[in-house]
């Protein structure tokens, strides 16, 4: 089966009902994702290219004006957007059976084929040609196309070009959660996110091994963060809290303590919970008492109500949208006022408390980050230095507390003791094995 053989239905534009036209149009989609996914299993990849370039692309350059490629006579009748989702669907149909398959090279040629001089307008072409151009125009303009791209960047080149590349593996997990985005699109976005984590975390821990070793230390090692050699004290900074009071057993210690309890009584014990341990300064009572008021004002109608699981689950959320951004499209008051006064590393632990209490709210967290670099992706990396200084701690911190790996401090050497001296964290070292899957 070829473009040239696909059979696309249509009828007299004259006898048939808006119905019947809708109708049709769904009927040819669904005949062009069947083909396409027929083929991208059989036919080698130039050949699927070839394809897909002879059903979008060919003829879009003719100047005969009495000539136009089939598949858009089915959508030129006012249908931009049916066309606009056709085109995506194919497209991901293809990309994820490429990614599933290691046929990743050619993803880059899939999305090249949108940009070539014969789609550009010229004052010759006929009017119907104008039309389908600007279509084309339109996609390669609009955030699906920005999104399709993030499947050609290479992990390696992500240190490369603009800083939100270093982040992508957020923007594939909004992907992978909107449901208006065609299945093949989230599934392929779910892959992907996870293939560029499990790199990270195996990165960070080899750099981990590597950097503390004398043997390998004149060795080439990869550090996945940009917080150059700070990050290995950060690594021990983050991982020093074990024991009784550890982020894990004070979490396993709310999760009992709050059962049972009503909406209003587990949003005064939230905010104790997440600000355990936090210093008491000043500043930090400024926006500890910002938070405690936004709570408290949220869901007053269901204050009485005993906390549920579905309830336990959207005041977590709640918490993440007052932290990071609460209309998923610019930073909160409260994530601005933390990053400003220099507080990046007490926010991701507030995060990762949330997380570690509410294991199903990973995926609103994450998509929130989305947000967030989607809002400061049009600023400079000198303009972004706090928020990729947030990130670059996030990464690190739910790579060692919130994944399958466990990561513990050992004293290697012996030091003075003196109540004003602080943790000579250079005495310790950091080991890393696998975590033994437990229900919190």
């Amino acid at each position: 089966m070829t473009a040239n053989s696909l059979s696309i239905n249509q009828e007299d534009p004259h006898c048939v009902t808006s119905n019947s036209k809708q109708l049709n149009v769904q009927i040819a989609q669904e005949e062009v994702y069947s083909f396409f996914v027929e083929i991208v299993k059989k036919l080698p990849p130039e050949d699927v290219l070839r394809e897909f370039k002879g059903l979008f692309i060919d003829g879009l350059d003719l100047e005969d004006s009495d000539y136009i490629p089939g598949i858009y006579s089915i959508f030129l009748d006012d249908q931009e957007q049916e066309l606009h989702n056709t085109l995506k669907r194919c497209c991901y149909i293809i990309v994820n059976n490429w990614k599933s398959n290691r046929k990743d090279k050619y993803i880059q040629d899939l999305v090249n084929l949108f940009v070539n001089e014969n789609l550009k307008i010229k004052s010759n072409n006929p009017p119907v040609v104008k039309i389908c151009k600007s279509w084309i125009e339109n996609f390669v303009n609009s955030k699906d196309y920005k999104d399709l791209k993030l499947f050609t960047t290479k992990y390696e080149e992500s240190f490369k070009g603009h800083w939100a590349n270093r982040y992508t593996s957020y923007l594939l997990i909004d992907q992978s959660v909107n449901d208006k985005n065609p299945k093949e699109q989230q599934e392929a976005a779910r892959r992907l996110s996870k293939q560029i984590k499990d790199k990270f975390k195996f990165e960070l821990a080899m750099y981990i091994a590597r950097s503390q070793s004398a043997v390998s230390s004149t060795t080439r090692y990869t550090n996945p963060s940009v917080l150059g050699d700070q990050a290995l004290r950060l690594i021990k900074t983050i991982v020093l809290k074990r024991g009784v009071f550890s982020h894990e057993n004070i979490a396993h210690i709310f999760i009992k303590q709050t059962e049972n309890q009503t909406l209003k009584e587990f949003k005064i014990n939230l905010e104790k919970y997440l600000f355990f341990s936090v210093e008491n300064q000043e500043s930090v009572e400024i926006w500890r008492r910002h938070f405690t008021e936004n709570l408290s004002l949220w869901k007053t109608n269901y204050n009485q109500e005993n906390i549920t699981k579905e309830l336990f689950l959207r005041t977590c959320n709640r918490v993440i949208d007052c932290l990071i951004t609460e209309n998923g499209k610019e930073p909160s008051s409260l994530f601005i006022l933390l990053l400003n006064q220099g507080h990046a590393l007490t926010l991701v632990i507030l995060l990762l408390k949330i997380i570690l209490i509410s294991r199903n709210s990973r995926r609103h967290l994450e998509t929130r980050i989305a947000h967030l670099i989607r809002f400061y992706e049009n600023y400079s990396e000198e303009e972004c230095k706090g928020i990729i200084n947030f990130m670059e701690i996030f990464n690190i911190t739910f790579a060692i507390y919130a994944e399958n790996v466990e990561y513990n401090l050992i004293k290697m050497e012996e030091e003075e003791q003196s109540s004003n001296q602080q943790l000579n964290l250079d005495g310790y070292r950091v080991f890393s094995q696998m975590k033994v899957d437990r229900k919190k």
